[in-house]
């Protein structure tokens, strides 16, 4: 009879033991695995940074020489003005001005040579390399090729006077008849509710960037790049609005790199939390991070933008920041999300003619 007992105890012991030592065993690989997941997610992430750096789609986005000066606002800022494809629809060729001094209107430098469902831009590479000679005379330009080519295949732009605006634009771009990447752009502005902003760049190669930015009571931004549906890079930031002033208290944070995420969130009493750091979403105990601002100013504090670090203390004792981790790689993030939003010069020229297009038919 005590031998029918003492083996199932003994059983059960031995299990108790086995599933503590795998337990442990568990623990422990998975901080030991911190640093390793830590630095293959930065190696990706450096070498999918240098294959996007090198691509023309790169110098498509970073290319910010603004046409703004030369561009129309709305035709009367007292009316409501909404501009859809279906109102600038056809193909619109660059031609070089008949004589050396005129007008700076689409309608001296394009001129519309076919129908189409899309709006089709078609301009020298040169003249958007160097965006200032757009609006200049040279004989010469009589031997430049229209071979940068944007074709719109969305757009709106909906302004309503003491309200704000609504835009979208979506844009395929080739380069000597080769795609260099598809552009997305919405955006709204309410005077009083504030702004979202949503901008999308997808590679040839695969790789996709995305940009989110909205303000009001909450205000949320978000940077992230991906191939595949693998996220290779993710940044995310929450603030509410704690008063009638512009002051936001941070509510929730996090960064993304592979398989490895640093979180960090309001607690009890709506305090921030220590940050917390997961590889393949098992939190790390032995391990933790410490949320470095470099500036007083809290408006866009990321490490996008370099304007805050972080420092990870690993479980072996030694510890680095993320800016040392990537090293020379955080420029070229902080160039490439900087550029999605701002204007640039494919917005700006589709903008100009735009504008010009529904100027001349009211």
């Amino acid at each position: 009879m005590k031998s029918k007992v003492f083996y199932p105890v003994l059983l059960l012991f031995s299990t108790f033991l086995w599933s503590c030592s795998q337990s442990d065993v568990l623990n422990s690989s998975d901080s030991g695995n911190l640093k390793s997941s830590l630095t293959a997610g930065v190696q990706n992430l450096n070498s999918a940074l240098s294959e996007i750096t090198s691509s023309s789609g790169f110098q498509v986005l970073t290319n910010n020489s603004s046409l703004k000066s030369a561009t129309t606002s709305p035709v009367d800022s007292l009316l409501t003005n909404q501009i859809l494809l279906s109102d600038i629809s056809g193909v619109y060729d660059y031609k070089v001005p008949s004589t050396k001094w005129g007008p700076i209107s689409s309608q001296r430098y394009f001129s519309k040579t076919a129908s189409n469902s899309l709006m089709i831009v078609r301009l020298p590479q040169e003249k958007v390399e160097s965006p200032r000679t757009l609006f200049t005379y040279s004989p010469s330009d009589t031997l430049l090729t229209n071979n940068y080519v944007i074709s719109v295949s969305d757009y709106l732009y909906k302004f309503r006077p003491f309200v704000g605006y609504d835009y979208r634009l979506a844009s395929g771009i080739k380069i000597k008849d080769v795609d260099v990447g598809n552009l997305k752009i919405w955006s709204t502005l309410n005077y009083v509710n504030g702004y979202d902003y949503l901008s999308e760049f997808d590679f040839p190669s695969g790789y996709v960037t995305k940009c989110y930015a909205s303000s009001g009571d909450t205000a949320v931004s978000s940077y992230s790049i991906s191939k595949g549906g693998t996220m290779l890079y993710e940044e995310k930031y929450t603030a509410t609005r704690t008063s009638t002033t512009s002051w936001y208290r941070e509510r929730s944070y996090s960064l993304t790199i592979g398989d490895v995420q640093i979180v960090r969130a309001l607690g009890k009493g709506q305090t921030l939390d220590s940050a917390k750091v997961y590889v393949k979403g098992v939190l790390q105990t032995n391990s933790k991070v410490e949320v470095i601002n470099k500036t007083t100013d809290t408006s866009n504090p990321s490490f996008t933008h370099k304007t805050r670090d972080l420092k990870i203390t690993f479980d072996d004792g030694t510890s680095s920041t993320l800016t040392d981790l990537e090293g020379a790689a955080i420029d070229n993030i902080s160039s490439l999300f900087t550029s999605m939003r701002q204007v640039n010069f494919a917005t700006d020229v589709v903008d100009w003619i735009a504008w010009d297009i529904y100027r001349s038919k009211k």
